[in-house]
C-alpha cells in the first residue's frame, strides 16, 4: 500500500447516507459549480467528476480534500462539465440493449475530452481572478479525476501543465502511452475493475514520482458515485483512498 504518510490525514467521519454538503454551488465559466473549503486557502484542487455528476459521495469526498489536512486547506471547485445532463446511474451497469445505447450515445456525444479540456484554462483563471486569496490567484493547483475525470487529469498532466500534482481515481480509458507524457507527481487509485496490465504499463512509462496503488476489493467507482458507504469495507477503503489522496497532494502542492 502507500507509502506516503497519512498521518496528515484527519477525516471528519464519513456519513452513508443523505449526506448534507459543506459548500455552495457558484456559476464558474458558465458552469454550475460546487466549491468547498476555506476562502483563506492559498492552495486549490480542481475536481473532475464521473460521469454521474454531482453525487453526494463525490461531493463528499470533495468536502473531506478540502479539509482533512489540519495544516493545509485547500479551496477545491467541481464544475459541472456535463452542463446538468449527466449519464444516469440506472443505466449501469449497462446490461441491456437500452442500456448500451444510452450509454454509447452520452460517450460519443457528451463525454469525449476534446469537448471538455478547452474549457478548463479558462476555468481556473477565472477562479483564480474571483476565488484566489486577495484576488491573486492560488499559488498552486492540484487535479483529482475520478473514472471519465481521470482521463481528464491524465490528459492535463503534460508539458506546460496548469497542475502541480494530478491524482486519476478509479480512472477509465486508461491509455498506458499517456503515462510517457506525463510531467508532474501523479497517483492512481485503481479498483479492482480496472486492467491490472494497463495500470502497471502506465506506471512504467511514468518518468515523474507517482503513486499507484490498487485497492482489491473494491469496485470501479468505489469513491464517488458507485460507493455504498453503507457497506463497512467500501466505507472503510473510501476513507483509505480519500487519507492517500491527502497525503500525496499534501507532499506535493
Amino acid at each position: 500500500m502507500s507509502t506516503y504518510s497519512k498521518a496528515c490525514c484527519t477525516l471528519p467521519p464519513v456519513v452513508d447516507t443523505a449526506y448534507e454538503p459543506k459548500g455552495k454551488y457558484v456559476t464558474v465559466n458558465g458552469m454550475k459549480t460546487y466549491v468547498t473549503g476555506p476562502e483563506t486557502a492559498t492552495e486549490a484542487i480542481l475536481v473532475v467528476y464521473d460521469i454521474f455528476g454531482f453525487f453526494d459521495q463525490t461531493l463528499q469526498g470533495a468536502d473531506i480534500m478540502s479539509s482533512a489536512d489540519p495544516e493545509r486547506k485547500y479551496r477545491v471547485f467541481m464544475p459541472d462539465f456535463f452542463d446538468g445532463s449527466p449519464a444516469d446511474i440506472s443505466w449501469y451497469p449497462p446490461d441491456t440493449d437500452d442500456k448500451k445505447e444510452k450509454f454509447g450515445a452520452f460517450f460519443q456525444n457528451r463525454a469525449p475530452p476534446p469537448n471538455t479540456l478547452p474549457r478548463i484554462p479558462g476555468t481556473v483563471e477565472e477562479i483564480n481572478k474571483t476565488y484566489g486569496p486577495g484576488g491573486s490567484g492560488f499559488k498552486s493547483w492540484g487535479i483529482v479525476g475520478y473514472c471519465w475525470g481521470g482521463k481528464i487529469a491524465s490528459l492535463l498532466s503534460g508539458k506546460d501543465s496548469l497542475f502541480k500534482a494530478a491524482v486519476q481515481v478509479h480512472p477509465a480509458m486508461l491509455d498506458p502511452k499517456e503515462g510517457s507524457d506525463v510531467t508532474i507527481p501523479m497517483a492512481i487509485l485503481a479498483s479492482k475493475d480496472e486492467d491490472a496490465t494497463e495500470v502497471e504499463t502506465y506506471k512504467n512509462n511514468l518518468k515523474v514520482e507517482n503513486l499507484v496503488e490498487t485497492y482489491p476489493t473494491q469496485i470501479h467507482g468505489w469513491m464517488s458515485a458507485r460507493g455504498d458507504l453503507k457497506n463497512p469495507e467500501v466505507k472503510k477503503e473510501y476513507e483509505n483512498g480519500y487519507k492517500t489522496v491527502v497525503a500525496f497532494l499534501h507532499k506535493h502542492l
